[in-house]
Parts: C-alpha cells; structure tokens; sequence
C-alpha cells in the first residue's frame, strides 16, 4: 500500500473480534482514534464534530477499549487524562507500551512516539522491571514547521 492510500478499517469487524458491543457510536470513536494525530481527551472526543453523547456513554466506550487493548493512557502536561491508539500486540489479557511520549511545549498535545528504540531494561542488574514510563517534552513536527 503507498503512502497516500488510507488502510481500510472494519471498525464493527475490529470490536466484535474483542467480544465489545458494536454500536454506531463505538464504531466512531474508535474510527476517531485511528485518524487522530495525538491523543485525545474526554473533552477532545465530546468536541469532535458528528458526534453526539453523553459523557458517562463516552467514559464507558474509553473504560471498555482500554480493558480490550485498542487504547492506552498517555501522559499530559495539565494531569489532563488522554487516550491514544494500542498497538496490534495489545490485548484485554497484556498492554504492552514500550515507547516513549513527547508532550509538546507549544501546541500542548501528547504524542506517542513507537519508533523510539529504547534500551531493554528486563532484569537490570536484578531488578524485575514491570512498567516503563518515558517522556519528552519539546516541540512536534507541526510546531517546529512554524517556527522554521
């Protein structure tokens, strides 16, 4: 597939796969989070166009895609809570998130950042290592373009 072709996603498919109730309003929000270019708040998600919910239906849908691996927590500058995209190897019994955030100085959103190699900690010097939190803070690609 190139670069400008849009993978094709079966949102109802990808939800009944995880057992998780496949209405319209699930099938948006999770098709939000695969076009979303940061994390994404509860407010963020409230403000999204086309949608209309309410927010105990919108906590509810991210509790559930949490617990199923399609989404993680990421940090966020204001202790705001955000959500972001899982990986394919994320599952409701193992999230597996070895990869640092940038959270950007400027435009104030969290970024993940899945390509960043980080060294393998597992058994450092005897220690057993069960989670991994690493942050940036700087710019993201859009803010350092505007400020070129």
């Amino acid at each position: 597939m190139g670069k400008n072709e849009k993978e094709i996603i079966d949102y109802g498919k990808l939800l009944s796969k995880r057992k998780m109730s496949n209405t319209s309003f699930r099938r948006k929000l999770i098709e939000i989070f695969y076009n979303a270019k940061y994390s994404l708040s509860v407010d963020d998600i409230l403000n999204f166009q086309n949608i209309s919910i309410n927010t105990a239906s919108v906590y509810r849908a991210l509790d559930s895609f949490e617990k199923n691996g399609l989404i993680h927590k990421v940090p966020d500058k204001k202790n705001v809570v955000k959500y972001a995209l899982c990986r394919s190897d994320c599952s409701f019994e193992k999230h597996t998130h070895y990869h640092p955030h940038l959270l950007c100085s400027n435009c104030n959103q969290t970024f993940c950042l899945y390509d960043f190699k980080i060294p393998n900690v597992n058994n450092y010097k005897g220690y057993e290592i069960k989670n991994l939190n690493m942050i940036f803070e700087g710019s993201c690609i859009n803010c350092n373009q505007k400020i070129k």
